[in-house]
């Protein structure tokens, strides 16, 4: 079994006169090739909610998952800590904004289902060998919005993934699914470094970053 977590960091606002949108766009993939790999993940993800985050003495709070922006550098790091030797790849690419076209930057849903496919196109689905693929996404479109991602990838993998191969997309609410919080943290991590410059967070993880790209259209 495959599972491959995908998050987005930043905005798709292109109004740089009137309005502050982010200056790039990050999608970012984390990749697991076992069922065991997958485990571990979530079970890092419990811990550091349990043990960080939800400890018995803060009774009057309660948080359901990890948010890279709400987060602090040092739970960052306990949760990179849990992971221990969970073996996943990160793959990534980031829209240099101001460098797309202007006609492009009234369809947005199509430019993320673009830059999407250009990360999952870094993927070895050859190496697959028939083994269940799952795809899923942090939950923010539209019942449309979902069936033209999901018709969109599905054409443009075909050609790479053995017919023999199921492949699945859902779309979730990410308070439910943990490895969906886990991508959020490596995400906004790669985003900062391109953002902001920061790279505080991303140096301790990059050891796991397969692909990371900085796309100028």
């Amino acid at each position: 079994m495959w599972y491959l977590y995908l998050d987005e960091s930043g905005d798709l606002g292109f109004d740089f006169v009137n309005r502050k949108p982010s200056k790039f766009f990050t999608v970012t993939i984390l990749a697991l090739s076992t069922v065991a790999a997958n485990r571990q993940l979530i079970n890092a993800v419990k811990k550091t909610l349990k043990r960080k985050l939800n400890r018995k003495k803060d009774k009057k709070r309660y948080i359901h998952e990890l948010k890279a922006t709400s987060t602090t550098l040092e739970i960052k790091k306990y949760f990179y800590e849990q992971m221990g030797g969970v073996k996943c790849g990160l793959y990534s690419i980031t829209l240099n904004k101001k460098r797309l076209f202007e006609s492009l930057t009234r369809e947005k849903p199509r430019v993320y289902n673009f830059i999407a496919r250009k990360v999952l196109d870094q993927i070895p689905f050859e190496k697959s060998d028939g083994t269940r693929i799952e795809l899923i996404i942090d939950k923010s479109k539209g019942s449309l919005g979902i069936a033209e991602f999901n018709s969109y990838i599905a054409k443009q993998l075909e050609a790479r993934i053995d017919p023999r191969t199921p492949l699945n997309i859902y779309h979730r609410n990410s308070q439910e699914v943990q490895g969906l919080q886990a991508v959020d943290l490596f995400c906004w991590g790669i985003f900062q470094k391109y953002e902001r410059q920061r790279e505080d967070w991303y140096t301790l993880f990059k050891e796991r970053v397969l692909f990371d790209n900085l796309y100028l259209p």
